[in-house]
């Protein structure tokens, strides 16, 4: 288990990370997600152990991972721009990581490189931009590391290449005691593949939760009702964010989802209807209510 408690992180003048704290329990796949700047590399840096906090720390399995080697043997970190040696070869970086991690597994490394297509010997400066964050997911998952912290591992993979990592993923998943901690941008894979996400927002957390609860607690409705009862049902939710097109009323609105077809039902609507949101909409709506509205940046 990895545990945030009031990590806070500085460079400078520019505040990153102010008092974050959270949970990322063993065996679930944990998406990061946040706004431009919300400081969610240097939280996975802080998490590998590379960065230390200011104030707060970080426990990995009850141990502080900035000050105990040994246990940030237990964690590969994928840089969001991977760096390797000059002219190296990627059987070069497996031996560069082999020395450190004792558990890695050669023959599975060579293996993937073969489904993955890439050259072992080549050099790695030759690679596209895809395949270099092809080779990093190959050297981390080879690690055989309990954690792996990837920052925005799907960014510059085609479709085909970004279902490929998340099956590998699944496998680890089923065949060993592996956590997967992912930082990204694109939130539909996050949806498909986290089952908890946490959304850092102006240095700080916004929420924490399982994304099935999170989906389960947000909701949009489209209905059509009478004028005279339209304030009684914005009075009776708990509304997010409200738009009305002509006589159609658009409500994203916070609850359970029978209680919010009752009280619907109580102003017979001429209309109406649930519809699920996304996992990116629900993003919105919640750095919306944080402040962070498009509109003020465009208008």
């Amino acid at each position: 288990m990895i545990e945030l408690r009031g990590i806070s992180k500085k460079f400078d003048d520019v505040i990153a990370l102010t008092d974050v704290s959270g949970t990322i329990r063993e065996g679930s796949v944990f998406g990061l997600v946040g706004t431009n700047g919300a400081g969610k590399s240097t939280c996975l840096r802080m998490i590998s152990g590379v960065l230390k906090p200011d104030a707060g720390e970080v426990l990995v399995d009850e141990k502080n991972v900035y000050e105990d080697a040994e246990i940030r043997g237990n964690l590969f970190f994928i840089s969001d721009d991977p760096y390797y040696f000059p002219n190296a070869t990627p059987r070069e970086m497996m031996r560069y990581y082999a020395a450190y991690y004792n558990g890695y597994d050669r023959e599975r490394f060579s293996e993937l490189m073969g489904k993955f297509g890439l050259q072992e010997t080549r050099k790695i400066r030759t690679f596209s931009k895809g395949m270099k964050k092809q080779l990093s997911v190959i050297l981390g998952i080879c690690a055989n590391t309990k954690y792996l912290i990837c920052d925005e591992t799907f960014d510059g993979l085609d479709p085909v290449m970004r279902q490929a990592v998340k099956s590998i993923f699944a496998v680890e998943m089923m065949n060993r005691d592996f956590t997967p901690v992912i930082a990204s941008h694109n939130l539909r894979e996050l949806e498909d593949l986290c089952d908890h996400v946490g959304l850092l927002h102006r240095g700080g957390m916004l929420l924490s939760k399982d994304v099935e609860e999170l989906k389960s607690g947000l909701h949009r409705i489209q209905c059509a009702v009478k004028q005279e009862e339209k304030e009684q049902l914005l009075a009776a939710l708990q509304v997010v964010k409200m738009e009305q097109r002509g006589s159609l009323l658009m409500l994203t609105v916070r609850g359970e989802e029978r209680q919010i077809q009752a009280v619907i039902q109580q102003v017979h609507p001429v209309f109406a209807e649930i519809i699920p949101l996304t996992l990116e909409e629900i993003f919105v709506s919640e750095t919306e209510v944080a402040g962070y509205d498009v509109k003020d940046l465009l208008f």
